[in-house]
């Protein structure tokens, strides 16, 4: 078995790691950081969340910079705030033996001034999100022309936030000779393309199979009609009354909304996504660590700086638009040599996305029932069993005992039993007594049809996009009321300036096509067509999707006009005002 020792580390390395109770390295750090230490060489590390990869770079970083020179000589890119506060934070406590070591985070939501203020005082390494450090160096505030190593952390959630054009900005400014260490979970075309652009002959290192979820995680899913999400993800809360978990949504407005819920109905709980301050995100990690809250509703996004080593379970409210995201999702329990579960929540439409995933990750999906208000009760009584059961004694009620004993002095064994037990089970058996079965069940031909049309989808282009006042969201909405589709159904949405791009299981593409025909928006006729992978160009001008499959060429489509008005059929068609992009929904 290797140790730290064995791996090269210095003296004042070793002794940090000491004062840190680390024991053994982990996978990732006993086959990355021998390379680092004795090599100059561009690296790609692919590994899942919580496996250590901060220490597998940041202890090689730290021991071949300089710490008696001011200049910067590591620069370390992630994708939010959180996580690059918490490097940075990791950092600082594996080079606490490193006189003269500065380490300054850069982000965003933060004074610029301060952040500068303190670069100039000379950073040996800066940890940054991709925003401010081009803001920063566009201002002439940061100098990175003399750095020796650039870490692209989280490289896949970075590209799939949209930072690829900022990271290249931020790279041309940088030595072409550095050393560049590019570590992800997952490996998708996005990444490998920009380890081709900015890395030369990288050494690769695989820490099990590329995408595959952690051997730690099991992975379960709940089918439940869509209207039942909430009450199904509060059965799972009551049946796990030891649970400490992430709860993930789409958007930060359902985020909110389910935390809210949540606090409305007596759980502690909380929201984490972007609209909050720094200062409101740091007080809802602070109480999530500490347990003060047992189920964190996070947008994936705001996730990203979630480091607890204990989370039970990660429960999917739903499942992400980018398949996968899953495996990001799924790696925040099960870590540190732990187990977890890790729950989904899906109606039947989305049965293929369960397929999916499974490819992906090349884990199976137990499909579980959600438990009935007797199974709920049951599993709270002899939860509360096992607490009273391990209960150390409180010796200040010591001197309350003879009057207690006093006022239940009638009562037998059982019947004290009765009665204590009953304050629990009477709260459970009335709110659950008359509660439905939330389970539905897919006959054989939708299972079929979720593993026919796993992998069997169809892109199409679209000539709206955001100067149509469209972002993704409402694109994807409009285009579900107007076929006539489950939110699930629409995927992939992509949308540009003047065009997007989204997919549909196959079997819904002539339903598509046919709903298009002739429709409007903003008095502009809407052209909508099977996109090709091989066209590139749109009005000579090529723009590709940055997600999902296939560029596209419009081509002109039959059908007479139509307006996206309401008028195309009655009653069951969104209406769409004609400024703005705005929508507006009739009864």
């Amino acid at each position: 078995m290797a140790t730290f020792k064995s791996l090269g580390l210095s003296a004042d390395m070793l002794q940090a790691i000491s004062d840190m109770g680390f024991e053994t390295p982990s996978e990732v750090q006993e086959k990355t950081i021998p390379i680092l230490l004795q090599q100059e060489t561009d690296l790609v590390s692919l590994a899942q969340t919580g496996t250590g990869k901060t220490a597998a770079f940041g202890f090689p970083m730290l021991q071949k910079i300089q710490v008696d020179s001011r200049t910067t000589q590591g620069l370390i890119l992630s994708p939010t705030r959180e996580l690059c506060l918490q490097i940075t934070s990791e950092l600082q406590q594996y080079g606490k033996y490193l006189d003269g070591l500065n380490v300054v985070a850069i982000y965003g939501g933060a004074s610029i001034t301060e952040q500068a203020k303190k670069i100039k005082k000379g950073a040996q390494i800066i940890v940054a999100t991709p925003g401010r450090m081009k803001d920063m160096i566009g201002r002439g505030l940061i100098d990175i022309s003399k750095i020796e190593y650039c870490v692209l952390d989280e490289a896949d959630e970075m590209l799939n936030m949209g930072f690829y054009e900022d990271i290249t900005e931020i790279l041309s400014h940088s030595p072409k000779d550095k050393s560049t260490w590019l570590f992800s979970a997952t490996m998708p075309k996005e990444v490998a393309r920009i380890a081709q652009k900015f890395m030369h002959d990288p050494v690769e290192i695989t820490v099990g199979s590329k995408n595959v979820g952690s051997e730690n995680v099991s992975h379960e899913y709940y089918m439940v009609s869509a209207r039942d999400r909430y009450p199904a993800l509060k059965r799972l809360a009551d049946a796990n009354p030891d649970i400490f978990s992430v709860v993930f949504c789409r958007t930060k407005r359902d985020t909110q909304k389910v935390a809210e819920k949540l606090i409305e109905d007596g759980y502690n709980a909380a929201a984490i996504h972007g609209d909050l301050s720094q200062n409101q995100r740091d007080i809802v990690m602070k109480s999530f660590r500490t347990r003060q809250i047992q189920m964190l509703v996070a947008t994936d996004v705001a996730a990203r700086g979630i480091d607890v080593d204990d989370i039970t379970h990660v429960i999917n409210y739903q499942l992400p638009d980018e398949i996968e995201t899953y495996t990001h999702r799924s790696g925040r329990t099960g870590r540190a040599g732990k187990t977890g579960v890790s729950m989904v929540i899906v109606s039947k439409s989305e049965l293929r996305k369960i397929k999916q995933i499974e490819k992906i990750i090349q884990k199976t999906f137990s499909q579980k029932q959600i438990p009935n208000g007797e199974e709920i009760c049951e599993i709270q009584l002899f939860h509360l069993a096992n607490s009273i059961k391990d209960t150390d004694v409180n010796h200040a009620i010591d001197a309350y005992i003879p009057q207690i004993e006093t006022v239940l002095k009638d009562f037998s064994k059982e019947e004290l039993i009765r009665k204590v037990f009953t304050v629990e089970f009477s709260r459970f058996h009335n709110y659950y007594k008359s509660a439905k079965d939330l389970n539905v069940t897919a006959s054989q031909k939708e299972v079929s049809a979720g593993k026919q049309y796993s992998g069997n989808s169809v892109r199409f282009f679209i000539n709206v996009g955001r100067k149509d006042g469209l972002e993704w969201m409402d694109l994807k909405d409009l285009i579900r009321e107007l076929v006539q589709l489950e939110k699930d159904e629409v995927f992939h949405v992509d949308t540009m300036d003047a065009f997007s791009f989204f997919n549909v299981d196959a079997p819904h593409a002539d339903k598509v096509l046919e709903a298009f025909k002739g429709v409007q928006f903003n008095n502009r006729k809407v052209e909508l067509e099977i996109s090709n992978e091989k066209r590139k160009k749109f009005g000579g001008k090529g723009k590709k999707s940055h997600r999902g499959k296939g560029g596209g060429k419009s081509h002109r489509g039959k059908g007479g006009q139509r307006s996206a008005k309401g008028n195309h059929r009655k009653g069951n068609r969104p209406e769409t005002k004609g400024t703005g992009g705005k929508r507006r929904r009739r009864r």
